[in-house]
């Protein structure tokens, strides 16, 4: 495995760097960012924060908006934002913004042209994190958080990985992808006509199934456009009352679905993480 380092620039008292690899899983090059902070030493592992991110985004997008990193290296936490789907000319792409490029839906896709290169559920669970402990200091201790698509990335992940990590949280997450426009035509695409392959990529569904072991906070802006049609927290509650789950859902009054929403809470979002990575 090379890394390729793309960028790097000292924030915080640590370090913002971008680097490129081949990933094997998704059979073409790709990039991401990491957040190390000013404690992170090969003497001092720290803890990890994966976060994933929504459609149209790439890496940057949270590395640059969500003003994270002054809290992030208080906390002696890193960050790792990947990118949101494999990309390429080789890449099958579509011409909308909601599917193809920038649009993985951190799902292994199943059908032709897309499960080539789709596989972004392998590459977030499995590869990028063997790739982040082989060539950082950073410790086993990891956790997920996400925004829209990347909120449905980290529940997912997190509810069909429990063992793997400590906490999940999610602003504006798609949390019902089988009953809403965005998802089912992600999930159409990528996976098949057939709705009962769907669940296991649907939090509502893994909830209805079992009972999360991990603490999971979400925040909700109701001036959120996208709130009515396509992300649905109310179906995420219902779904974990069902399987007596706990489920912290934050709604904040006059906030809509942008990273200035984002930026103004990300600092609990990181106290929150922090508290579980720690094993308090």
């Amino acid at each position: 495995m090379t890394l390729e380092n793309v960028s790097h620039n000292k924030t915080a008292g640590g370090w913002h760097k971008q680097y490129r690899h081949y990933s094997n899983v998704l059979q073409c090059d790709m990039r991401f960012a990491i957040f190390l902070p000013p404690n992170a030493s090969s003497n001092n592992p720290v803890p990890v924060l994966y976060w994933l991110s929504g459609l149209t985004c790439s890496d940057e997008n949270f590395m640059q908006k969500a003003g994270a990193f002054k809290k992030a290296a208080q906390l002696g936490i890193a960050i790792v934002a990947p990118d949101t789907s494999p990309r390429g000319d080789d890449v099958a792409d579509d011409e909308s913004y909601d599917l193809g490029q920038g649009a993985g839906f951190y799902v292994d896709a199943t059908q032709s042209p897309w499960s080539e290169h789709y596989q972004m559920y392998s590459y977030i669970s499995s590869e990028l994190p063997e790739i982040i402990g082989k060539n950082f200091p950073v410790s086993s201790i990891k956790s997920l958080a996400g925004h829209s698509m990347g909120g449905h990335g980290a529940l997912i992940i997190g509810l069909k990985n429990p063992q793997e990590y400590k906490s999940i949280s999610a602003f504006s997450p798609i949390c019902h992808p089988s009953a809403c426009p965005w998802g089912e035509k992600a999930f159409s695409a990528y996976l098949g006509a057939e709705r009962s392959h769907w669940k296991k990529y649907d939090a509502c569904e893994l909830l209805k199934q079992q009972t999360a072991c991990l603490p999971i906070l979400i925040d909700q802006g109701d001036a959120d456009d996208f709130l009515p049609e396509q992300l649905n927290p109310q179906a995420l509650l219902d779904a974990a009352s069902t399987s007596n789950t706990s489920v912290k859902l934050r709604m904040q009054s006059g906030y809509d679905h942008s990273y200035f929403f984002i930026s103004t809470f990300i600092d609990e979002h990181l106290e929150f993480h922090a508290k579980y990575m720690s094993g308090q």
